[in-house]
């Protein structure tokens, strides 16, 4: 899909944990001490960012292969570490909020679709002061299994659009392959927990390497 096609899209559905937020770092480090506090061998970790984009404690399991029970365990210990941290654990990436500001004054409607907890990400929106910026913010109620593509559709919902309004912006093969469920094209960032070839494997519409980039992609110019 041409570039000024997704500029001409008035709807733009953002995932939170490496695309809005400067966030991975945090998470990573919070799961690794989880793990190894439930006992998990240091040298079978290996690659931590992973666990970036699927929902806990599924992550845990798909990544690990943990048991459904493990997963609970060690996500519990996640979240008492993680939830002390603060607004530390997700600030958002330098020139993101302006680059929100500059979305909005254009007309656009911003929403957020992560599978990071619903409460988190409002509270996240709070921290960064951007909450206003956004029309929805949209992630898991519960534990329970909940696709991201769920999650994407009721984010439209909510905002009365339909696909060909949106364009969703993520930083994972799982934030494109849930837009694509939808029809919906996405523009891969490479600042967060993917790599260029990951999102353009999985069919990214664009790939933008910086939150400048990012904006030109969106704007149009």
């Amino acid at each position: 899909m041409a570039e000024k096609d997704l500029a001409a899209r008035s709807v733009v559905l953002f995932d939170f944990d490496g695309t809005l937020a400067d966030s991975v770092g945090a998470i990573v480090s919070t799961a690794r001490t989880a793990l190894l506090a439930n006992g998990f061998p240091e040298e079978d970790l290996g690659d931590l960012t992973r666990l970036v984009g699927p929902p806990f404690p599924h992550a845990f399991s798909l990544v690990y292969g943990l048991s459904e029970e493990a997963a609970a365990r060690v996500t519990a210990t996640y979240r008492s570490i993680y939830l002390k941290i603060g607004r530390d654990a997700w600030p958002l990436f330098d020139d993101m909020a302006e680059l929100l500001e500059r979305l909005r004054a254009s007309g656009r409607r911003l929403g957020v679709a992560s599978s990071k907890r619903q409460g988190m990400i409002r509270q996240a929106l709070a921290d960064n002061k951007v909450t206003e910026l956004f029309d929805v913010a949209f992630g898991k109620v519960t534990d329970e299994a909940e696709s991201k593509a769920h999650i994407i559709g009721r984010a439209l919902e909510a905002l009365v659009a339909t696909p060909a309004d949106a364009v969703m912006v993520g930083d994972r093969h799982y934030d494109v392959e849930a837009a694509a469920a939808h029809g919906i094209p996405c523009v891969g960032v490479l600042f967060g927990g993917g790599t260029e070839r990951e999102l353009a494997d999985a069919g990214a519409s664009a790939l933008a390497g910086s939150v400048e980039e990012l904006g030109r992609v969106l704007l149009g110019a």
